[in-house]
């Protein structure tokens, strides 16, 4: 078992998705927060200048849609 997220082997995903509604540092760590409160995700980092968020999570404990519902319970839009 993997020490740092709990897996069994499975491999990480990394994934990037568009967010609408970000404009400052603010709502940058609002949907970072939102996202890293997931079990399994290890890294979830805004690019402002981008509107996107890109995560890595392990798949075997949370998934696209839980991320993406997620950030959109934070009041932003997932594209």
């Amino acid at each position: 078992m993997c020490k740092t997220c709990g897996c069994q082997g499975t491999e990480i995903t990394k994934q990037t998705m568009t967010v609408e509604g970000m404009s400052c540092n603010h709502c940058k760590n609002a949907v970072e927060k939102a996202a890293r409160a997931l079990p399994g995700v290890l890294a979830a980092e805004v690019d402002l200048a981008a509107n996107q968020l890109t995560v890595e999570y392990n798949p075997g404990k949370s998934n696209l849609e839980e991320i993406k519902t997620a950030v959109e319970e934070a009041g932003y839009t997932v594209v």
